[in-house]
């Protein structure tokens, strides 16, 4: 499968747990001249950036721990310039990370995690 295909399956599984969890989703890959954000939702008073990690298996750890201080730090920038853009710099934000693992066309675990870490600068 490509990654582009591989992308936009577990992107399609992280909106489904994301919105069972009652989050609205505002936009999907949000893309600028900094970086890209897989998905942006709100969770009651929060403005929710989310990214996506897709990994077969876990037995090497989980897509979560593959979000790196230099990774974390292109998110912040890139949601500082959506914040920016849509008048919302006064709203709450957090980053949220979506781990997923398992088949993609067969049985997935989806797993939320709730600010999986802080804005860098």
């Amino acid at each position: 499968m490509k990654s582009r295909e591989t992308g936009a399956k577990g992107e399609d599984a992280a909106v489904k747990k994301l919105k069972k969890l009652g989050y609205k989703i505002i936009e999907r890959n949000f893309y600028s001249r900094l970086g890209e954000i897989d998905i942006i939702a709100r969770d009651k008073e929060y403005i929710v950036f989310v990214e996506v990690r897709y990994r077969q298996s876990v037995a090497h750890g989980s897509g979560a721990e593959t979000i790196d201080f230099r990774k974390q730090r292109k998110l912040t920038k890139t949601a500082e310039l959506f914040l920016q853009k849509n008048n919302a710099l006064d709203y709450p934000a957090r980053f949220d990370v979506v781990s997923i693992s398992g088949d993609l066309d067969g049985k997935l675990d989806v797993e939320v995690i709730q600010n999986a870490f802080e804005a860098r600068f």
